[in-house]
């Protein structure tokens, strides 16, 4: 039994004197309010309403209950208008988790802009390439960077794809030369991101259409950042996502290898939990996101 759905028909009976108006009120048939009625009073132990043909009177337990009962559902109401309207008001302590990667080079960077448009949200962040739990960890929104999601009940929103190469120092190809085939990488020195759906293969598409490369990692990093120093460091070649490479590969640092063959496309989603997606704040962030990234893209 529904008993706040109770309760309301309950206090309807009363207020409108009778079971026939208060079902035509509420939408449904004077038996099924009849029904709910006897195993309210059942439930409790005892009655609630003296009945006769022609009228009916609360008894001193049913006045007790419906003083009780009135109260509540005014201070249920008085609750679900206070939330209702703070959830449109941008505004309250708003918990993100970002892969560390992302979040110092992309994140931090953006995060003064949606501060300075909205001063009432403050910030907990979390950066960790570990996949954490959002439940576990209170979070509201969740970054994840990946090919595709597993199927969960939280809501998702795609903010932008991330292209993936394959990179290495000019100084480590000076001294080893240039793979010009996907077969010649495994005669390298590789360096793999630990954390990726497949550490010790390469997938890639291409001229001659899908091929698996096997690696033997020199160096496995669960850290895509220290990944990065490494291949700059002349370590040996490895993959990394555009937002890392692009400004290596500018500034001369990192070369991309295989420039005709790619590797399987991810994407940048926000993650947040159901209850979560129409609060201000969240919804707020992660339109902010979208905007912000949409030109990357």
């Amino acid at each position: 039994m529904d008993k706040l759905s109770v309760m309301r028909a309950f206090c309807r009976i009363v207020d409108r004197g009778s079971i026939a108006r208060a079902a035509e009120d509420l939408g449904v048939s004077p038996s099924l309010l009849s029904r709910d009625l006897k195993l309210l009073e059942e439930s409790l132990g005892c009655g609630l309403i003296t009945r006769t043909t022609r009228s009916m009177s609360l008894t001193g337990h049913g006045r007790l209950y419906y003083e009780e009962a009135d109260r509540i559902l005014q201070a249920v109401g008085l609750a679900e208008e206070r939330v209702r309207s703070g959830a449109q008001v941008v505004r309250g302590l708003l918990r993100i988790n970002a892969p560390h990667s992302f979040g110092t080079t992309v994140l931090a960077g953006l995060l003064p802009r949606f501060s300075k448009q909205h001063p009432d949200v403050q910030l907990s962040l979390i950066f960790d390439d570990n996949v954490l739990d959002m439940v576990e960890g209170g979070f509201d929104v969740a970054i994840r960077i990946r090919a595709k999601l597993p199927d969960s009940g939280l809501i998702s929103n795609k903010i932008m794809p991330v292209h993936q190469g394959i990179f290495a120092s000019p100084g480590y190809l000076a001294d080893h030369g240039n793979p010009e085939t996907p077969q010649d990488l495994k005669a390298h020195t590789t360096l793999c991101y630990s954390l990726a759906e497949t550490p010790l293969s390469w997938d890639l598409t291409g001229p001659e259409g899908q091929v698996s490369v096997p690696i033997s990692p020199h160096l496995r990093l669960s850290s895509s950042l220290v990944l990065r120093d490494m291949i700059v460091a002349d370590m040996g070649i490895g993959t990394l996502p555009n937002f890392l490479s692009d400004p290596l590969e500018k500034r001369g640092l990192i070369k991309r290898l295989l420039p005709e063959w790619r590797l399987p496309e991810r994407t940048i989603y926000t993650l947040a939990a159901s209850r979560l997606s129409t609060d201000a704040k969240v919804s707020a962030f992660i339109g902010f996101l979208a905007r912000e990234l949409s030109t990357h893209s």
